[in-house]
């Protein structure tokens, strides 16, 4: 169980969320097993930790305190974004989907604790802060919900702090010179953040070379061969950082075939879990394939594209959001959105996940008959080539580079700086 821990606590470390001697990662196997450094480093918290095992039917707990920017998003939130009963309720797809909220507690109280991760997968501690996130089945699924956590309040708080200064501009009222100054310490830990506030926000954006991907040039050989290029474009998405290593997918066709991750698949760790589901429905097999495999099969057969991927950019997600006007359907963009709008070339379009008359099975191919790149609603990106992943994965750098250049472009006209 060790061994397991310290592959989820490096895990943590590795994506940029949390360093280990902040970290606190509990499991029950013959016993309770402990990684990382936080439960000696802070007062109490090995005890309260253990003693909400007893509270609740779980086998996993994870403690800690995020890395910047996450940490300085927190404390930004806890000042200006927990809304009704002590929650933070960002607005992406993901946290409407797998959270609906994120609640909020004073300090390390084992029933405070157990009390909020009752209702919800993850809970904020404000004396730190901190995240504290549990797994039922293993310690894979308090990583997941910890890493969601940290992307839904990243999303939050720049959504917010853009239409924070839209609304002050519109009211002419100057913003708090507090959080201009909050955000600018937070936008230099981004990887950026330091070319953004130093470069003319108005040149253009420096687009990766396709030798920069990384990815194999040609089309598969054999099947070995695609699943190794599957592998290898997830590994990449992951590395960086367009997505974490869960919410997003991967499909290819071959061979009347579709080749898609499975639920729930870690994308940087794709070996043996790859569904290959036949086109003429003759097998079952994609009962564990992604919960987009209807989407990806609706582009495939409507499109010549052979090769998709799905990612959760962060930049591409929170522009998708933005939106000054003001008419019926605010509230429920990302269902019915009647506006025609893109990003930096790339068509927006509302979509839930799901198979109904607003779900993304439906709006995503029709989109992709016209463009290379999808950008839905809240959600995130989808990209697709012809002859492999290099163009796709340059499409989504391309868009999520473009987005942030978009994003900050607007946060200085709306401060007052251009």
């Amino acid at each position: 169980m060790i061994g397991i821990l310290k592959k989820y606590s490096e895990k943590l470390s590795a994506h940029g969320l949390s360093e280990l001697r902040h970290t606190a990662f509990f499991a029950i196997d013959a016993g309770i097993s402990q990684y990382g450094g936080a439960a000696g480093e802070i007062k109490g918290l090995e005890d309260a930790l253990i003693a909400v095992f007893g509270k609740m039917n779980i086998s996993s707990l994870v403690f800690a305190i995020p890395s910047e920017p996450y940490l300085g998003i927190l404390r930004e939130l806890l000042k200006w974004g927990i809304g009704s009963n002590s929650t933070i309720v960002p607005e992406d797809c993901e946290t409407r989907t797998f959270f609906h909220d994120i609640p909020v507690i004073e300090g390390i109280d084992p029933e405070g604790i157990a009390g909020a991760l009752a209702e919800r997968k993850s809970v904020i501690t404000a004396k730190m802060p901190a995240i504290i996130s549990y797994g039922t089945v293993s310690p894979e699924q308090a990583f997941i919900s910890f890493s969601s956590t940290c992307f839904s309040t990243f999303v939050k708080y720049f959504y917010d702090h853009l239409r924070y200064l839209n609304l002050s501009r519109k009211s002419g009222t100057p913003p708090d010179p507090s959080r201009l100054r909050a955000f600018e310490e937070i936008t230099m830990h981004l990887a950026e953040g330091p070319r953004l506030w130093s470069e003319s926000l108005t040149e253009e954006i420096p687009i990766p070379a396709l030798k920069d991907m990384g990815l194999r040039p040609t089309k598969p050989e054999n099947e070995q061969g695609l699943l190794r290029m599957m592998q290898e474009a997830g590994r990449k998405l992951v590395e960086e950082r367009l997505v974490d290593s869960y919410f997003g997918n991967i499909s290819a066709y071959y061979n009347e075939t579709i080749y898609i991750s499975e639920t729930a698949a870690s994308l940087d760790e794709l070996e043996g879990a790859i569904d290959p589901v036949p086109v003429d429905g003759s097998s079952s097999i994609g009962i564990t394939a992604s919960s987009e495999f209807p989407t990806h099969r609706s582009v495939y057969s409507q499109t010549p594209y052979r090769f998709i991927l799905h990612g959760h950019p962060k930049f591409s997600v929170i522009m998708s959001m933005v939106c000054e006007k003001e008419c019926p359907f605010r509230g429920r963009c990302h269902r019915a959105c009647p506006e025609k709008r893109h990003i930096c070339g790339a068509p927006v379009v509302p979509g839930e996940i799901g198979t109904g008359p607003a779900g993304i099975v439906n709006t995503v191919p029709r989109a992709f008959k016209k463009h290379d790149t999808v950008i839905v609603l809240g959600h995130g990106v989808f990209t697709a080539g012809t002859d492999g992943f290099q163009r796709p994965l340059l499409r989504m750098k391309e868009i999520e580079a473009c987005a942030m250049k978009e994003y900050f472009r607007n946060e200085r006209t709306y401060s007052g700086y251009l």
